[in-house]
């Protein structure tokens, strides 16, 4: 087996641009988190609690990363078995999975969040190679609709049901309480 061993310069170029990247991911979500409307009531954890929390880690990580890329550390390199060096982006999938993923956004206002959903499921897992596309939508369909009974019913976060599944409304409504 002949192994392929990257440059340090490119390894620490890749390694400054994710901590760049982590960076800017838990500054934007700092300034988000921010942004959100806290209701008047006295409550001292809020909705803002948990997204201060993730960008401080965010923030802090990335930092941490920059600092052990200035005193010259690298991350070890990534060995595996089944790993191929030599071996090309699959373009294709790579479109259909990032097709998939703007339908979802797409879909999600016209049909709603459990169907986009399982849209999304079932095409992706057709994109990674499942065998029988059918059986990931079905699998998608009903994890999309546990999670909106567990989110949208009990825990009251708003997932749009859509116009097909808007007969399912009531349940959700007694489900909240």
């Amino acid at each position: 087996m002949v192994q392929t061993v990257r440059p340090a310069t490119a390894q620490r170029i890749g390694e400054v641009v994710f901590a760049a990247l982590a960076l800017g991911l838990g500054l934007f979500v700092l300034i988000g988190a921010g942004a959100i409307r806290v209701p008047g009531a006295g409550s001292t954890v809020g909705p803002r609690v948990f997204p201060y929390l993730v960008s401080i880690i965010l923030i802090a990580s990335a930092a941490m990363v920059l600092v052990d890329l200035w005193r010259g550390h690298l991350g070890p390199q990534e060995e595996s078995e089944d790993a191929d060096p030599n071996a090309r982006t699959d373009w294709i999938t790579l479109a259909k999975l990032v097709a998939f993923v703007v339908a979802h956004i797409v879909l999600i206002p016209l049909l709603g969040w459990p169907i986009a959903a399982a849209i999304l499921f079932g095409g992706v897992a057709w994109s990674l190679g499942a065998k029988r596309w059918w059986v990931a939508l079905l699998v998608g369909l009903a994890l999309s609709l546990t999670v909106q009974v567990v989110f949208g019913g009990l825990l009251g976060l708003s997932l749009p049901l859509g116009p097909v599944l808007g007969f399912l409304q009531p349940l959700i409504a007694l489900l909240r309480g």
